[in-house]
């Protein structure tokens, strides 16, 4: 037993159990179906069993997490060859392979920012990372076991007082820090609690005193981000296959409307990523930052710097801001495309009440300004 047994992720010893434990579970097919957009076969009466022969057969040939994430790169590769036009990558010379490293990104995307990661460093021969995810998208335990068999752990971001919240965010922190300084092992985790849903990568101080709590006793601020080698990371979609969904729950919120997620709602969102058309995407990896500040507001600045830095806009940022009538400097993308850019975005904002169209425009334009 580990005192990390409850938020780490599966190790080999565990992997056949939970596939056969997963392919058991009626929620986890229903979603399966519904990933895979088998609408005749949902309609089917006997579908769960015939789910169940099927997937039987696929775990058989998974005994352990590098048999599983094999499967997964697939899944990732077809994925970018059905949802994208071309991936730009870069960065990878900014980093020793040797090296553990704490990756902070931007996140617009639940699982796709991390994933895009993982399969770059994959494909130069990079081990991936273990990835931080909140229990918030953990309502079922059959999503909580996909994550973890895919290497990531799980951080408790609420409770019923104050003091479990402390304990289990402790805990994260000592497994962030373990895995960096004990195993060698780089983490990836989002520079905020939840999704940039205004196109705003902004980095949260929360983040960072977190991360630093198991250890603020023994190291300063400065000391510690030191040593654990902060990695900036950047990450942009042309295209937001969750951009009208964020659009409708901002305007709500805009209202004073009280917003509750559905119980799949997150769930949902992470088959719309993995579906949706996206476009043109570019990931960059920026250089370990060097910390000379005892501040972790000072360390949040410099971390969204240099994410700023390494973003890369599309054509749709711009015709966004044309479609605001804001002025922008244009820079890589010739009338045509900036016109072709404004007509996809009015697609995208007609299922829309006139009021929510802005707040879909500015998802695609604050990055500009």
């Amino acid at each position: 037993m580990s005192k990390f047994d409850s938020i780490r992720p599966y190790n080999n010893e565990e992997v056949s159990d939970i596939l056969r434990e997963l392919i058991s579970n009626k929620d986890f097919i229903d979603i399966y179906f519904e990933a895979n957009q088998s609408k005749f076969l949902q309609k089917l009466p006997f579908k769960h069993s015939l789910a169940r022969l099927v997937l039987n057969n696929k775990i058989k040939k998974i005994t352990n997490i590098h048999d599983y994430q094999t499967i997964f790169k697939n899944l990732v590769e077809s994925m970018i060859d059905q949802t994208c036009n071309q991936i730009n990558y870069e960065g990878i010379d900014n980093i020793l392979s040797d090296n553990a490293y704490l990756f902070i990104s931007n996140h617009r995307d639940i699982t796709l920012d991390s994933t895009l990661l993982n399969y770059y460093l994959h494909q130069n021969n990079f081990k991936t990372t273990v990835n931080a995810v909140g229990n918030n998208l953990m309502n079922h335990k059959w999503a909580s076991d996909l994550m973890r068999l895919n290497k990531s752990f799980i951080i408790q971001r609420d409770s019923v007082s104050q003091r479990e919240i402390y304990k289990s965010l402790n805990l994260a922190s000592e497994f962030i820090c373990k895995s960096i300084f004990n195993d060698n092992q780089s983490v990836w985790i989002a520079q905020r609690q939840g999704r940039a849903k205004d196109g705003m990568d902004i980095t949260d101080p929360s983040v960072l005193k977190m991360i630093h709590l198991f250890y603020r006793k023994e190291l300063t601020i400065n000391e510690f981000f030191n040593k654990l080698k902060i990695v900036p990371v950047a990450v942009s979609y042309e295209f937001d296959p969750n951009d009208q969904s964020k659009a409708r729950e901002r305007y709500l919120l805009s209202k004073g409307n009280e917003y509750k997620k559905t119980d799949n709602e997150d769930l949902q969102s992470i088959i719309n990523g993995v579906r949706g058309f996206k476009g043109n995407i570019s990931l960059k990896i920026g250089s370990p930052l060097e910390v000379a500040v005892n501040n972790y507001d000072d360390i949040a600045s410099r971390i969204d710097g240099s994410i700023k830095k390494l973003y890369t806009d599309h054509s749709r940022n711009y015709a966004a801001c044309e479609l605001l009538g804001i002025d922008y400097e244009k820079k890589n993308f010739n009338d045509e495309e900036i016109l072709k850019a404004k007509i996809e975005l009015k697609k995208r904002m007609e299922p829309l009440i006139r009021e929510a169209h802005n707040l879909l425009l500015d998802q695609y334009s604050n990055s500009v300004l």
